[in-house]
């Protein structure tokens, strides 16, 4: 199991390149309007993708890759809006998960998650066929899973809903984002500053042939199945260290992607006006309560329903449309730092971040350096933990970033390991 520590300017990796951009026929774009609030005195969020290499790492032709395949994806990477955009680390230092690995360090403001992998996958090709297409687990998006819901319970009672449920949601939204904070409890501290301490990345690989098992064995999502697996291994942590903590006031805010997603694409694609899936920061936060913990002999697999039925209501509503609008309004009226310092607050006041993503069903190579295994991590966010999910190949990837000294992150990556084990044996005895 791997493990970095890594601070804001990751001085303490053992750095191989690190490249702060080119200034050669700079072009200055314009920054989407939450891009903004990424880029801010108030906050400054940074995605970390890393690659663990197959093979040692051969750095020789580090500076092509980058002038020849990452700055041509898009004209952000050699803009000038902030300093540095981005940064380039190579680590040939081998460890149990890799011969080495390569970690690129990009601003928020760039885009979000989706638009990012697009961009790092448009730098790599298939490990056994280049000529072949990059191929992904099928999903469905949130706007088809509505219209089913809608399908079955009929157009009037579900208006009812979503109008009660959007009152709820967006009320306690901003209750959440202004006045009522979580517990400080073993995942959260609390601290003012948290953003800037040590942050302790490690991960978690499981089956996902199993994942899916269990989603076809109980008939709900792999989200479904990854957001129980996840909810349970923290109440279990939380379990763990003392009295008190298995009902405490904790809230995950899980990330949605609000623009149509049909797969990842070109760069090229993302960037045209008229494309159905854009490039920049088209996300927003869904606050979920992670269920209680009664005690250990509790059915594992009521934290799946649980969380299905609470992401399924929150579905149901327009609170993440409308606060989406109410920054935008409050960006035009006060200008972008008043909404970072909004978005700030709510992190802040809640628990836990989660963002998962697909990632491609074969082996991937950069540079024909063939990729073993790949994840992603957010820094920068004021929150003690921050969890992270992407698939690649046969496995899912749990990456878990925690503040350093507060969070034991190898007893918590035990607990994500025993929840998926009660999950996944609890599914097989209820099928």
């Amino acid at each position: 199991m791997a493990t970095f520590d890594l601070g804001l300017a990751m001085v303490d990796l053992g750095l191989g390149v690190v490249g702060d951009g080119y200034k050669e026929d700079v072009v200055d774009e314009a920054v989407s309007p939450t891009g903004q609030y990424f880029n801010s005195n108030t906050l400054s969020i940074r995605v970390l993708s890393i690659m663990e290499s197959e093979y040692p790492i051969d750095d020789s032709s580090a500076l092509s890759l980058l002038q020849d395949l990452f700055l041509p994806i898009n004209p952000r990477f050699s803009s000038i809006m902030t300093s540095p955009l981005w940064e380039v680390h190579i680590i040939k230092y081998p460890t149990t998960k890799a011969a080495g690995h390569l970690i690129f360090k990009l601003h928020h403001a760039f885009g979000d998650g989706f638009s990012l992998m697009g961009a790092l996958l448009s730098c790599m090709q298939r490990a056994d066929d280049p000529s072949l297409p990059v191929t992904f687990p099928s999903v469905k998006s949130s706007s088809e899973a509505n219209s089913k819901a809608a399908d079955e319970v009929g157009c009037l009672p579900k208006t009812i809903s979503a109008i009660y449920n959007t009152n709820l949601d967006y009320g306690l939204r901003v209750l959440k984002s202004s006045l009522i904070a979580d517990d400080r409890t073993p995942i959260r501290s609390g601290d003012e500053g948290v953003e800037f301490h040590t942050v302790q990345i490690s991960t978690v690989a499981l089956s996902l042939d199993q994942i899916r098992q269990i989603k076809t064995t109980i008939g709900v999502t792999i989200n479904d199945v990854i957001t129980g697996i996840i909810f349970l291994g923290t109440r279990l942590y939380m379990q763990s260290t003392g009295k008190g903590f298995s009902n405490s006031e904790s809230t995950a805010l899980v990330l949605l992607n609000t623009g149509k997603i049909n797969g990842y694409k070109s760069v090229d694609e993302m960037v045209k006006a008229d494309s159905d899936s854009k490039w920049g920061n088209q996300f927003a936060f869904m606050h979920v309560a992670l269920p209680d913990l009664i005690n250990n002999s509790s059915n594992p697999l009521e934290f799946i329903s649980e969380a299905q039925k609470i992401i399924k209501r929150k579905r149901n509503s327009l609170a993440v449309y409308l606060t989406g609008q109410s920054l935008e309004l409050l960006r035009k009226c006060r200008g972008p730092e008043a909404a970072a310092g909004f978005i700030h607050c709510t992190l802040q006041k809640s628990t836990m971040t989660i963002s998962n993503m697909i990632g491609p069903i074969e082996k991937m190579a950069l540079a024909n350096q063939p990729c073993k295994g790949m994840y992603f991590m957010v820094v920068g966010v004021p929150q003690s933990l921050t969890i992270t999910v992407l698939s690649y190949m046969r496995t899912l990837r749990i990456a878990v970033g925690v503040e350093k000294g507060y969070i034991d992150v190898q007893k918590f990556n035990s607990c994500i390991e025993d929840a998926f084990q009660l999950i996944y044996k609890a599914s097989i005895k209820n099928p």
